[in-house]
């Protein structure tokens, strides 16, 4: 059974970075693509951005374009999303997935990971 622990959230000021981290264990971590959505209060579960098992393919969702980069090491079974410029609409509680079948560009919903993480709240201040 693969565990997921999100950490690196908490508060900052609008225009600041954060960088998440998500450590996986109980499975094969470079066998699974990963991902990161995220949920507001009120909304539903967005997608953030996934990795391919390799590290090498990513996408993001439309509003991490340009401003998040999600990346992962397998040595240390770990996944990352780097959060630059944030604001407002960036608070919620982020979440990370786990996906034992390859990734594309379709890959965006909620459902189509089978791993969650209990998430790490981000809280952006203006």
């Amino acid at each position: 059974q693969v565990q997921l622990v999100e950490s690196g959230g908490g508060w900052v000021q609008a225009g600041a970075s954060l960088r998440l981290s998500c450590a996986s264990s109980g499975g094969t971590f470079s066998s699974y693509a990963m991902g990161w959505f995220r949920q507001a209060p009120g909304k539903e579960r967005e997608f953030v951005a996934a990795i391919s098992r390799s590290g090498v393919y990513k996408n993001y969702g439309r509003s991490a374009e340009g401003r998040f980069t999600i990346s992962r090491d397998n040595a240390k079974n770990t996944v990352y999303l780097q959060m630059n410029s944030l604001n407002g609409e960036d608070t919620a509680v982020y979440y990370c997935a786990a996906r034992p079948r390859p990734l594309s560009s379709k890959v965006t919903q909620a459902y189509e990971y089978d791993y969650w993480g209990q998430g790490t709240q981000v809280t952006v201040s203006s």
